[in-house]
Formats: C-alpha cells, structure tokens, sequence
C-alpha cells in the first residue's frame, strides 16, 4: 500500500499492519539532533504519511516597522520577539460599528493565483495523504480581535455582539474553503483550541451555544468538497467531543493526554469507533520525562490499541521541544523507522 492507502484506511476504520505517524521538530531541537548525529540527514527513513499541499491562510501580516506587522483583521502583532504576540486589538469594544472586515477577496485571490503551485504539488505528492492547512481558527479569532479576556466576556455579556462577531468570520472562512475545492487534496486540517488543562475554555454548554454551529457550517462546505475535516485542539476537549463527531469531524489532532479526562486509551473505548485520532504522545509528560525504553514501550501500547479497529495516527502531541532529552528524541526516531514492525 501507498502511504496514502495506510492514512485512508486509518480514517475508514480500517486496520492496517502498521500505524502512519507525523513527527515535527523545533529548531533547537533539530540542531541538538544534527550535533548528536554528526550530520543532518538523521530523518532519513522517517516517512511522512501526511504532506502539505496547500495553505490558505487567514493572517496576511504586512509589516508596518522593524517590530510590528498587522494582519487583514488589524491586529498589530510585535514580531520580533518569540513567541509573537498582539499589542494592538482591532475591537476594543464588543461593537462592530466603524470596523470594517478584510474582504474575502484578501483570502480567495491569493489561493486562486496559487492554484497552479497547489496543483503541482497534489501531483507530486500523489501518493501521500495531502492536506491544506488553514490558519487560526474561529474562536481564536475572535479573541485574537477582542483580546483574550475580552472575547471571554463577550459570550456571557454580549452574546449578541459575539455571535455577530464569530458568524462574521466564519463566513470567511467558509469562503475560503469553497475556493479550495479544486484543489486535489484528501483533506482540510483546521486548529482552534477549545481546551485547557481542566476543560473546554468556555464551558461546554457556551461552546455548544456559540461555536459548534459555526464549525458546523466550515465541516459541512469540506464534506461538500469529499474531503475529509481534520481539526487541532489543544488541552481536554472530552465534554464536547460528541458535539464534534456530530458536526461531522473526522479527525481530531493532537489529542493530548495530560489535561482532564484525556487518555487516550478511554477515549478509544468511548468514541474511536466514530473519530479518528492524531497524537497521543504526551510532549508534557513521557517525551521529556520519561526513559527511552518507557517512550518505546508507549509507542508499541498506543499502536497497538489505539490502532485496533483502525482510527488511529500515530503523533507527539507538538514537534518535540528544544529541552527534549536527545535520548529520547533519538528513541521515537529509531522507533518510526522501525514502523514496518507494527
């Protein structure tokens, strides 16, 4: 089978005699890794299942000094410090009044005047499962708009203003995924975190309210297109993944086994029959403080039974981190190029 076969089969439910994987690295973790090797070719072997194909991004940063970028929506972002972050939000008042939205044109001319690259690559890496990535999700946008705090306040407050505000953009990105249906790609990843380490960011029932028909409507454009909708949330989402596999996710990335109520193993038992998951590799808890024979062994028991029945990517939870012990990074990537053994 074609990398491409093993990630569909996986998303179908059905199982496969050994799991596809993603892994990403951190710059500092990439060059303690060239150090420990001697060279830089140590990913050789590592398969990559998933390729991107295409980006339609929702930022567009256009850099007004040496410090400071704003993007289409007006936020002033100071970029010269990691991470980035917001100085400067467009909405200082849960108002839209005088605030004009970036048209959808900023979003969909860019896409089509890429067309012929994004087809390309589709050819190029027929054989893979491609993916076009977007960029900072509905939720995320309205606090990146109204500053964190404020879009918090907003939903309890201002439920009025902050469905305005969401409809609004997700209207865009509704758009934004209609101008891609040319694009011969398998599937869409999206990302917005609804969770923490204790729950949904907003309480299940206000995500239920105010976000889950939003996602709803972007799910349903990316059906449209047979594609497959594959979503990223940090932090423990568990209340509301009944709500996601209803709106018709069908992979959920990162899946972080951490935060409340998040193994995995328990998730597989309740949900895995319905969604498929991406990740489980804690990169709060077993990357970087556990033994390489206890990250081995968590490898093999998350094949294995997160595996069964199909369902299953095999994912740190985040490209492994700079203070990752090399020890350990060297074991998840002898571990993968063993793949063939699952």
């Amino acid at each position: 089978m074609l990398p491409r076969d093993y990630v569909l089969n996986q998303i179908n439910h059905i199982e496969t005699d050994k799991i596809p994987y993603t892994i990403a690295f951190e710059d500092e973790m990439k060059e303690k890794l060239d150090k420990h090797f001697g060279n830089q070719s140590w990913d050789e072997g590592l398969e990559a299942y998933m390729r991107p194909v295409a980006i339609a991004d929702t930022i567009r940063y256009s850099k007004i000094s040496d410090t400071h970028s704003r993007d289409a929506f007006g936020c002033l972002w100071r970029m010269d410090k990691s991470a980035w972050h917001i100085d400067e939000n467009p909405l200082p008042d849960s108002s839209l009044t005088g605030y004009k939205f970036p048209d959808i044109s900023v979003f969909t001319d860019d896409i089509y005047k890429n067309m012929e690259a994004f087809s390309k690559n589709c050819e190029q890496e027929k054989d893979y499962f491609k993916v076009i990535h977007m960029g900072w999700g509905l939720f995320e946008r309205t606090w990146l708009m109204r500053g964190f705090e404020n879009a918090l306040m907003d939903i309890i407050a201002e439920p009025e203003f902050y469905d305005e505000l969401i409809g609004r953009i997700t209207e865009i990105y509704v758009e934004m995924v209609r101008a891609c249906k040319d694009i011969n790609a398998d599937g869409f990843l999206f990302g917005d975190d609804w969770g923490d380490q204790r729950g949904v960011i907003v309480g299940p029932d206000l995500w239920r309210e105010h976000i889950k028909p939003c996602w709803k409507k972007v799910y349903e454009e990316v059906h449209k297109q047979s594609k497959i909708a594959m979503s990223h949330s940090c932090g423990s989402i568990h209340d509301i993944l009944e709500d996601v596999i209803e709106i018709g996710l069908d992979v959920y990335e990162s899946v972080q086994p951490e935060p409340n109520n998040m193994n995995p193993y328990e998730l597989k038992k309740k949900f895995g029959d319905r969604i498929t998951f991406w990740g489980c590799l804690g990169t709060q808890s077993i990357i970087p403080f556990g033994t390489a024979e206890e990250i081995v062994a968590e490898i093999d028991k998350l094949c294995a039974e997160m595996g069964k029945g199909g369902g299953y990517i095999l994912a740190p939870t985040k490209p492994l981190q700079g203070d990752t012990p090399v020890e350990n990074a060297v074991a998840i990537i002898d571990r993968l190029r063993k793949n063939n053994l699952f």
